[in-house]
């Protein structure tokens, strides 16, 4: 069934690939995101709060599983998203690529500047930054929950007592 302009009405809209100076700009308005790292040959993810610097990406850790994986030869990659509680429009944005100590004086001053504060108590000392290789986005507009189907919407459930 198509509605007065040609189109279905139950397809869904059409999600927009994000140019890379968009994806850099949506990152730069929020500050959490999610550190994909490869542990003991096994993906894990950490939350992290991070800063946009100059094409980069630099968050702050201390010693750990994080550190030791990020640091190590697999590239990485960090994933942040947000919604428009207003429009429903969403957004998600992937940065992959090598992550590195920041450890010349001058980038280690130059980083502090980035103001960028660990959430979390305890010693933070490590900043690292990762120099992506991809820069991947999409915006899309968020499906109303009345909307959603799977097949275990109709599976008998138990009688509450």
């Amino acid at each position: 069934m198509t509605n007065s302009s040609g189109t279905n009405p139950a397809s869904p809209p059409a999600t927009e690939i994000l140019e890379t100076n968009e994806c850099w700009e949506l990152l730069r308005g929020v500050s959490v995101g999610r550190l994909a790292v490869v542990v003991d040959d096994h993906p894990d993810i950490f939350p992290v709060n991070y800063k946009v610097d100059h094409g980069t990406m630099v968050f702050r850790t201390g010693q750990g599983t994080k550190l030791h994986a990020a640091l190590g030869d697999a590239p990485v990659a960090i994933e942040a998203d947000g919604v428009n509680p207003e429009t429903g429009v969403a957004w998600s944005v992937v940065v992959k690529g090598q992550a590195s100590a920041v450890q010349l004086t001058q980038d280690v001053l130059d980083t502090i500047g980035l103001l960028l504060f660990p959430w979390e108590a305890g010693q933070k000392d490590q900043f690292i930054r990762i120099v992506p290789s991809a820069v991947s986005g999409r915006r899309f507009k968020v499906t109303p929950p009345n909307t959603w189907w799977t097949p275990l919407d109709d599976a008998p459930t138990a009688r509450s007592e």
